[in-house]
């Protein structure tokens, strides 16, 4: 067997049952039962499981990353010198993702599940090395983001940031569900690059809503206008 396939056969296997399971619920064993590779054969290729997880995200995130600065890279200059506007920085970050080439169909199911993983489970390895390795295309991100949204305050911007994160984690983490509840309710097929097209419009909405929020004195309840 080929080593880049037995590479291909581990990560697979692990991305699926780490997206399914959970990482710290998901052990070396059960990751080479489903390669069917020895355990030999992981350590050799990634040294530990913390590596492991490191790998199955930079499988993603490395291309995308790449594919990513090249959009931003051709927005701004079409803006010529302008910022770009709130839909245009996220169209840019949406086709970079859906454009990527995928293992399979479930693949950006499943990443949006890993990533969603890295924030709600204890691995601080992994923020660690997200941080380090992607913390380029991401500032680059988080300053179109700030640039085109000069009306809110830093703290209205950040939690928006997170409602938006939110959103599309669960959309795109539970696409194929969706889908199907679509197609049993409505009658109607529809395809991921569907789903982020009337899903963009939304998050630039919730990103430039006016604040209608009064924030309440000590003891009550807070209202909306």
């Amino acid at each position: 067997m080929a080593q880049s396939d037995t590479v291909d056969r581990i990560l697979d296997a692990a991305e699926e049952l780490f997206a399914d399971r959970g990482f710290s619920e998901t052990s070396l064993r059960m990751i080479t039962s489903k390669a069917k590779v020895n355990l030999a054969a992981v350590n050799y290729h990634f040294g530990s499981k913390n590596a492991l997880i490191h790998a199955v995200f930079a499988r993603f995130l490395t291309p995308f990353s790449a594919t990513l600065e090249s959009a931003f890279d051709e927005l701004e200059e079409r803006c010529e010198g302008k910022p770009p506007t709130l839909n245009q920085t996220l169209w840019a970050l949406t086709e970079s993702a859906v454009r990527m080439p995928q293992r399979n169909e479930k693949g950006i199911s499943i990443f949006m599940r890993l990533l969603g993983l890295a924030y709600t489970q204890s691995q601080g390895h992994l923020r660690k090395f997200l941080e380090q390795e992607y913390s380029e295309p991401f500032s680059r991100f988080m300053r179109l983001l700030k640039e085109a949204t000069p009306q809110l305050s830093s703290v209205d911007r950040y939690w928006r940031i997170q409602f938006m994160l939110g959103a599309t984690a669960f959309t795109m983490s539970s696409s194929d569900a969706l889908r199907d509840i679509l197609q049993n309710k409505l009658g109607v097929e529809t395809t991921v690059q569907e789903i982020a097209a009337r899903l963009v419009p939304f998050l630039a909405a919730g990103m430039q809503a006016e604040d209608a929020m009064l924030i309440p004195s000590s003891g009550n309840k807070v209202s909306v206008a």
